[in-house]
């Protein structure tokens, strides 16, 4: 699908790949750094990445159990800020747990469990469209807003909720907005006179290509289509919305059809390497096929938020503007994992406001798919002058005996060209020290697809894709690629990550 609306574009990737988007502009302002506290010695504090430091979140959180009560990145020190409450029985184990994985520690007053309790207490009392709530750990408290349609006696309701809850428990705030699905009509993705955008490409469970969208778009229309009125190319298999979640399963009708793992960003295409849980205090970039690019932080998690259509649960909440038609668009970090699908929110990318994101990593479990193209690209397989074989595959296409981990042994039929699948030194598709399969290698002859490589020699193709069209390594360059070698130009198909 060629990218047709890069309109309102504000963080701007520059040529040079994902370390570029360090550089992009800031749309709208930063939320404050990390507040100080705690017993931590700051020497012995970490300086580590964003993902790095979702990872270590996700550690402690299991470490440190009951007395974990939620973390955030400080962006400016680039440390992971990690809250611990009721820890006077054992304080100095769990916070020396802590410091000794590389965290600041901050002791807070508001246990996990409390302020899961509390947004329970919202969710019985004051559960009104136009409503939302989620956690906010550098505050140590519930954040609650409400849209501009909740006024007289709803805002009383939900004020007066807040307050039950004692004022170090939660906060509440207006929105000038309306808080909704970002579901439009226009061009991108198109189902039943909506517009949606593409998340992230992904791997179904039976091995078919597939993308994940938002829920309600999912539910808006079973057949989606590239062009506005066109034919349909991929078909719903699974969408929930409202409940808990909002994110849709969508196969593509053709098979064959190449599904890189990658997002579009109309300048530049950005690979993505995994899914990963969202990190409050993070950059975000957010992709979608109305507004284009924008950037900004995560601020909450495991938000609800009370759409007209009913109540979604488990969400992320951001700073990043959205605007209809950005539904189901890709959130992703610097440093290319996957993140989120927009869900909705209020307000729009002049004013700015809130908007809430389907986390990818449970939306990925719920329907039991993989992102991207499944690790294609890898086969192995060498072949060279007009006898060649092509990349030897199994059934997902990633050239590894599930069973015994090994290289699969064997390919097609002879190729015409001399296309050359990923190879180390001794021809086996494995490198040596770390025991991984090797990315694209070889020189490119004959007509140019070789198997996990472009046309420049680069080893990556477009598609990433080391299958051919019958699966059994016969193609016609003899590389584990079919006719084409790297996909179509332009990302057409519904190929391209929105």
């Amino acid at each position: 699908m060629s990218h047709k609306r890069v309109t309102k574009r504000k963080a701007i990737f520059a040529a040079g790949g994902v370390a570029a988007l360090g550089a992009a502009a800031i749309l709208l302002p930063q939320a404050n750094a990390s507040q100080d506290g705690g017993s931590g010695d700051t020497a012995s504090v970490k300086t580590l990445k964003a993902g790095n430091a979702s990872d270590l979140a996700s550690q402690l959180q299991k470490m440190l159990g009951d007395s974990f009560a939620g973390s955030y990145y400080d962006t400016a020190g680039k440390q992971l800020v990690v809250n611990v409450a009721n820890v006077s029985g054992d304080q100095g184990n769990v916070i020396a747990q802590a410091e000794r994985a590389g965290a600041k520690v901050r002791e807070v007053e508001n246990s996990a469990a409390e302020l899961k309790a509390a947004a329970q207490t919202l969710k019985t009392r004051a559960t009104i469209a136009g409503t939302s709530w989620a956690v906010d750990p550098k505050t140590n408290k519930i954040r609650v807003t409400a849209d501009s349609t909740v006024t007289g006696g709803k805002w009383n309701r939900i004020e007066s909720t807040v307050k039950s809850l004692g004022s170090g428990m939660a906060t509440i705030q207006k929105s000038a907005g309306v808080l909704k699905p970002l579901v439009s009509g226009g061009d991108a993705i198109f189902g039943g006179g909506a517009r949606c955008s593409l998340g992230f490409n992904v791997t179904a469970g039976d091995g078919s290509p597939a993308f994940l969208t938002a829920g309600h778009c999912g539910v808006a229309a079973k057949q989606w289509s590239d062009t506005q009125n066109g034919q349909p190319i991929a078909t719903v298999d699974q969408a929930t919305f409202p409940g808990d979640g909002d994110f849709a399963l969508v196969k593509y009708d053709d098979a064959n059809t190449k599904a890189p793992s990658d997002v579009n960003t109309g300048q530049q295409t950005v690979a993505i390497s995994q899914a990963a849980d969202a990190t409050v205090g993070t950059q975000v970039f957010r992709m979608g096929s109305t507004t284009g690019l924008h950037d900004g932080q995560v601020l909450g998690l495991d938000a609800t938020v009370n759409y007209p259509e009913g109540t979604v649960t488990g969400l992320i909440q951001t700073n990043v503007c959205a605007e209809p038609g950005d539904s189901g668009g890709s959130l992703f970090t610097q440093d290319g994992q996957a993140v989120g699908l927009t869900s909705g929110g209020s307000g729009d990318c002049t004013a700015g406001g809130e908007t809430f994101f389907q986390p990818v990593t449970t939306a990925l479990a719920a329907v039991g798919a993989t992102l991207g193209d499944g690790g294609a690209g890898n086969a192995g397989g060498a072949g060279a002058g007009a006898g060649a074989g092509g990349g030897a595959v199994d059934a997902n296409g990633d050239g590894i005996d599930d069973q015994t981990g090994e290289p699969v042994q064997g390919a097609g039929g002879a190729g015409a060209g001399a296309g050359a699948g990923a190879v180390d030194a001794n021809g086996d598709g494995i490198d040596d020290q770390t025991g991984e399969p090797v990315q694209g290698a070889g020189g490119a002859a004959g007509n140019g697809a070789d198997g996990g490589q472009n046309q420049s020699g680069s080893g990556n193709n477009q598609s990433g894709s080391g299958n051919n069209q019958s699966g059994d390594g016969s193609n016609q360059s003899g590389g584990g690629q079919n006719q084409s070698g790297n996909g179509q130009a332009d990302g057409s198909g519904v190929t391209e990550s929105r």
